[in-house]
């Protein structure tokens, strides 16, 4: 029997540091607003995007792919709180170009063969796994033991849009097994396909519900960023070296040539590569400031201000101020409460 898996936060920041807790390495968690082409293009790679959505029981009468066994990584959700866990999985563990880390991969060599229930099994049973799930829980000693998603007790659910071998595949936990949601042409961009899908999704439930929240797996952009700014700077010490004369590794910067072989071009070449060079030296800070956000935010989500709420509490009784706060709230108007506040 497997200890309880709590809910963490569907936040991209969360994910992120997940991941990397689990060993997985040169990726990252984006938010997206929209699967429009001009969107996800500058995320690229993209290994898998997750949805969130509020789950409601309903007959699906789609085929369940047969030939995933071996080939997609695919786990029956058996335990609560787990979805967004087994979502990013899904993805991690059919993407075969990702540096899984020595926990991961052991774990897909070990699952690889095994059939859906028991993959489960493996991920609910997995004390690293589940342990890096459990530490982004708010340490909220007040939750009842029931916890809901929300005051109506509504349930939100993760699944996973996965492109493997020459399919597109949608996987949820709570499925028999996986759909196969699209046959991919040699070079086709599986995005284009899984578009269609998403919105058909959100169409159907437009009616009655409007919450919904769509993450993609892509690679690290610190990681782009810095190759681009380091070929950037190559190109540009090529360019200054060779019109002074002196062997530059020209060709090796990617310099052709016909550009060789005009020194007024390469000269008016190297302000364009310096404004180059300060766009993705900004960008590159820009990143470096959201993952220092992130870890903050993660820090500030695991701490336990209890104690730091009794203790002001406490502080208050004792100089006699507590009791004259307590009967000067009971007395304010809503309104006015709303205002102090």
């Amino acid at each position: 029997m497997s200890q309880a898996w709590t809910t963490i936060e569907s936040d991209p920041g969360v994910f992120t540091e997940l991941i990397e807790k689990i060993g997985v390495r040169g990726v990252q968690v984006e938010e997206l607003w929209s699967v429009d082409k001009d969107a996800l293009e500058p995320l690229k790679p993209i290994y898998g995007l997750i949805f969130l959505f509020k789950w409601r029981k309903e007959t699906d009468n789609r085929p369940i792919a047969d030939d995933t066994v071996g080939n997609v990584f695919f786990a029956h959700q058996v335990i609560p709180n787990a979805c967004a866990t087994q979502a990013i999985l899904s993805i991690l563990l059919n993407s075969p170009t990702l540096e899984l880390g020595p926990e991961l991969s052991t774990f897909k060599e070990f699952a690889d063969q095994l059939p859906p229930d028991m993959k489960g099994e493996l991920i609910s049973n997995s004390e690293v796994i589940r342990a890096v799930h459990n530490s982004f829980a708010r340490p909220d000693p007040l939750l009842l033991e029931e916890d809901k998603d929300d005051k109506e007790g509504e349930a939100f659910h993760f699944i996973a849009y996965v492109p493997k071998g020459d399919a597109l595949y949608e996987l949820d936990g709570l499925k028999p097994g996986p759909i196969r949601l699209a046959t991919l042409q040699p070079g086709a961009d599986w995005l284009d396909a899984v578009a269609p899908a998403i919105q058909e999704r959100m169409a159907r439930y437009a009616t009655s519900e409007i919450r919904f929240n769509l993450m993609a797996i892509v690679g690290d952009k610190r990681a782009s960023l810095t190759q681009q700014l380091e070929a950037k700077q190559k190109q540009r010490d090529a360019i200054t070296a060779h019109l002074s004369g002196k062997d530059s590794g020209a060709r090796e910067a990617g310099l052709s040539p016909e550009q060789l072989a005009d020194p007024a071009a390469l000269q008016g070449l190297l302000p364009h590569i310096e404004a180059e060079m300060t766009h993705l030296q900004d960008e590159l800070q820009d990143e470096h400031e959201k993952r220092r956000k992130w870890h903050e935010e993660n820090v500030r989500r695991r701490h336990n201000y209890i104690p730091l709420l009794f203790g002001m509490l406490k502080h208050l009784g004792e100089h006699g101020k507590l009791q004259p706060l307590i009967e000067r709230a009971r007395t304010m108007k809503p309104s006015n409460r709303r205002n102090a506040e």
